[in-house]
């Protein structure tokens, strides 16, 4: 098991040397066109070879990372600021606010998320804005739906009836006491949410929907080199390469994440349960 925990740290820490050093390096413009140079295979020259346009694959993919792995800490950093906070308020404030939250889920749950974002997107039309603005209005339900549930579940404390009666504000209860509790479950969350958010992305730009060339999103990559998969696999196999590592290694670190909270989970998982069955019958 150390072994196994040891290799994920190992892997992640290669992934984060990757994602640094793309921030600051290429091996070539990743822009540049060199129609002399098109469909080069594995060289020397070029590590991963060259796409129909004659550019540098490793530094299309790199600045691609940049783009994938960038829009989906966005759009996960934004979900959170929405939800996070009307979670808080519609578990703790109640009324005709937690009323309107409920419909919101009904609305949400009657599709998958996948589809509620390529409906937004293609109303709004291709883009990077749009493809942001649509993966946040679908995410940011979930998490201000775990926050709602544990803030339900923490108002039957007695700490929390005491510092009430005791006058505390509001605000004050809810972000001394009440958020904390909520870090180890979000934060097990998002991180096993990043793989889903790359996907959602990578798939949206392979329909045309995502950031449009010649921006290098591993998405469009893989949509890019369809046409020419016969006669040049790799401009598919690395871009699809880089989207299964990212996701695969996102995922083992939330499974890390989820062990090391695993007695906080198991603690309130009956709880949680319970506070799930209440939210579906309206209480």
């Amino acid at each position: 098991m150390s072994l196994s925990i040891g290799l994920r740290y190992s892997f992640l820490t290669l992934f984060l040397l990757f994602l640094i050093v793309a921030l600051v390096w290429t091996p070539y413009d990743p822009y540049q066109i060199q129609m002399g140079d098109r469909l080069q295979t594995s060289s020397a020259i070029h590590w991963l070879g060259t796409d129909h346009l004659g550019r540098d694959l490793l530094s299309r993919i790199m600045e691609g990372a940049r783009t994938t792995v960038g829009i989906s800490l966005a759009i996960l950093f934004v979900s959170l600021l929405i939800g996070v906070p009307f979670g808080l308020l519609s578990g703790y404030i109640g009324g005709w606010l937690d009323k309107a939250f409920k419909k919101i889920i009904d609305a949400f749950m009657t599709l998958p998320d996948y589809i509620f974002a390529l409906i937004l997107t293609g109303l709004l039309g291709p883009g990077l804005l749009n493809l942001i603005f649509a993966t946040t209005a679908v995410k940011w339900v979930s998490y201000a739906r775990l926050v709602r549930s544990i803030v339900l579940e923490q108002r039957q404390k007695d700490y929390v009836r005491l510092a009430e009666i005791s006058g505390m504000k509001p605000w004050k209860l809810v972000v001394k006491h009440i958020l904390p509790h909520t870090i180890g479950n979000l934060l097990v969350l998002a991180t096993l949410d990043i793989g889903k958010i790359i996907l959602m992305i990578a798939s949206l730009s392979y329909i045309g929907l995502g950031p449009q060339p010649p921006s290098p999103e591993w998405g469009a990559m893989l949509s890019e080199g369809k046409t020419y998969f016969q006669t040049a696999p790799h401009l598919m196999i690395f871009p699809g390469l880089c989207i299964v590592i990212t996701v695969l290694l996102t995922n083992s670190w939330g499974d890390l994440l989820r062990d090391r909270y695993d007695v906080h989970v198991q603690s309130h998982s009956a709880k949680r349960s319970m506070s799930s069955i209440l939210f579906r019958k309206g209480v």
